[in-house]
């Protein structure tokens, strides 16, 4: 897991700061709901009161996809479901009718809630948890930043620190997983063929509507299941919620008599086991190691200076040590590590050019009088703290579309998954860059430039919006062709809002998006060769 800075809280140790925590506690609590509630892009309410999944098609065939990391889709094993005329099938059938009989308004909310889809839920949720994290922490007494420690999750600075990196890895491993584990499920549906529990009782009230999907194993099971526990592996300190969410959606999946009890509990079994070959990847990945230590963060200023060029440098009071300096030898999902570096954009301008002048004066003339227009797309597409981060907007954006495409359970994963690879490879690829050159952003080379969204703590070749919207474009385009274009100019608009913010030059954001162009044709090619299409 990644040691990085989390989200404000108390940094004082001594007993004569208690008031100054008090003041600061106050102060963070006050700012976290004003980010949270102005800017972070919280989507709840936009899909509230969407239809119950209704898919197009049923992707029976699924179980033939082909998987992310299963090497088949019955790697684990799931039992023979028990006969629809036994004692415990009947047992569970009079579960279902006991709680339909008794069905409270807030029962139905629920149930009509999560019957939109457990994939589009769970994402949704997801982003709530990266925003609710992705709060940088106060510096000590010292003027040192402190670091969280995901084997301390509690202790201040709680982990996670949810910024771009690490929300773009949570995004991927959970879409993945539940990929992966749906393959798997369908696999066994097709198997064993059990009717829903309205099918074989026409007293059962199918609540979210009839389909012919088998129901054993449970699909909201397994996404329980394999959901609960990548998800806590991300964020710890979130377990009791997690939970709380697994419970509600299975009670609900139950009470709206599309499954039984024995269907989401070997749905459940099977998703968690699955679980477990993701979060064994996801501690291996180097990403524990991608915070660095203060002899590596020195010697990139040293090395980039001894190239005759000048180093980024943190433009914070005190310096914050740069964020995640060693991101980019994370280990990939639609590539390898040596595939980094091919994609790795060409060196920028030197910082002693003219034409790297040339490049920052352009950023100054531009910030001295941004229109309304501009000044609307630098707020859409800020993506900063308090906010799901810009791998989360374009998920948004995704889900948005998705759901008027009418997508099984497992399409809407498999599509998710595609997203998220590519997301998180772009940030591995845009990282392993930024630290490569250390290049300076336009306010360190001119201080008179004044951006309109702070200045991010990290060097600013290449841009990391123009990677991440390139690639989330690209894919998506695959996916709905008839929105490719629209993509397109979402990810171009997207890459221009970091330069007219100050924040990046034009060949920062060019040099992004050719490289996340490059991260999302990978996207593509695993989506032609995956079964689905």
């Amino acid at each position: 897991m990644l040691h990085i800075p989390a989200n404000f809280a108390d940094y004082a140790n001594s007993q004569t700061t208690n008031m100054r925590k008090i003041f600061f506690i106050t102060i963070s609590a006050v700012l976290s709901i004003a980010l949270y509630t102005s800017c972070s892009k919280h989507i709840e309410g936009r899909t509230d009161n969407i239809p119950a999944l209704n898919p197009v098609s049923q992707d029976l065939d699924a179980g033939k996809w082909k998987p992310v990391l299963l090497s088949r889709p019955d790697s684990f094993a799931v039992a023979t479901p028990p006969l629809t005329n036994s004692g415990a099938y009947l047992a569970d059938l009079n579960e279902i009718k006991g709680y339909q009989r008794n069905l409270s308004g807030d029962d139905i909310a629920k149930i009509r809630y999560w019957g939109a889809g457990g994939v589009l839920r769970w994402n949704e949720i997801i982003r709530e948890l990266v925003a609710k994290h992705n709060l940088p922490p106060y510096q000590n007494e010292d003027g040192t930043y402190p670091i969280p420690n995901s084997l301390n999750p509690f202790n201040y600075p709680q982990f996670p620190f949810s910024n771009p990196p690490f929300a773009a890895r949570a995004y991927a491993y959970l879409s993945t997983a539940q990929y992966d584990a749906l393959v798997a499920c369908w696999y066994y549906k097709k198997l064993f063929n059990q009717p829903a529990p309205y099918t074989v009782d026409s007293s059962v009230n199918a609540m979210n509507g009839r389909t012919d999907l088998p129901s054993y194993p449970s699909e909201a099971g397994v996404l329980a299941g394999v959901t609960s526990e990548i998800m806590k592996l991300m964020f710890p300190t979130e377990v009791a919620f997690i939970q709380q969410k697994l419970d509600e959606q299975e009670l609900a999946t139950i009470q709206s008599g599309t499954a039984t009890r024995t269907d989401i509990k070997a749905g459940e079994a099977l998703g968690r086991q699955i679980a477990s070959v993701f979060t064994a990847r996801a501690k291996a990945d180097h990403a524990g190691a991608a915070v660095g230590n203060p002899d590596q963060w020195n010697a990139l200023a040293t090395n980039t200076a001894a190239k005759g060029e000048t180093p980024w440098y943190s433009l914070e009071t005190p310096q914050r040590p740069p964020m995640l300096p060693l991101y980019g030898n994370v280990l990939p999902f639609l590539f390898d590590s040596l595939t980094v570096i091919q994609i790795r954009p060409g060196a920028p301008y030197s910082t002693k050019s003219n034409d790297f002048m040339q490049q920052n004066q352009a950023v100054y003339a531009q910030i001295k009088s941004p229109s309304r227009e501009q000044n609307r797309i630098v707020q859409y597409w800020a993506d900063g703290v308090g906010t799901y981060t810009p791998a989360g907007h374009w998920n948004a954006i995704a889900s948005e579309d998705f759901i008027k495409q009418n997508y099984s359970e497992v399409r809407w994963a498999r599509n998710l998954a595609l997203l998220n690879m590519a997301e998180m490879d772009a940030a591995i690829v845009c990282w392993n860059t930024k630290y490569y050159y250390f290049n300076p952003r336009p306010s360190q080379v001119i201080p008179d430039v004044k951006t309109l969204t702070g200045v991010p703590n990290f060097p600013s070749y290449i841009s990391g919006h123009s990677t991440f919207s390139e690639a989330a474009a690209t894919i998506l385009g695959h996916i709905l062709p008839a929105n490719a274009s629209v993509y397109e100019a979402m990810s171009e608009e997207a890459a221009n809002s970091r330069f007219i913010s100050g924040i990046h030059t034009k060949m920062d954001c060019d040099s992004g998006m050719v490289a996340g162009k490059k991260v999302g044709n990978y996207a593509v090619l695993k989506a032609q060769h995956d079964g689905a299409e």
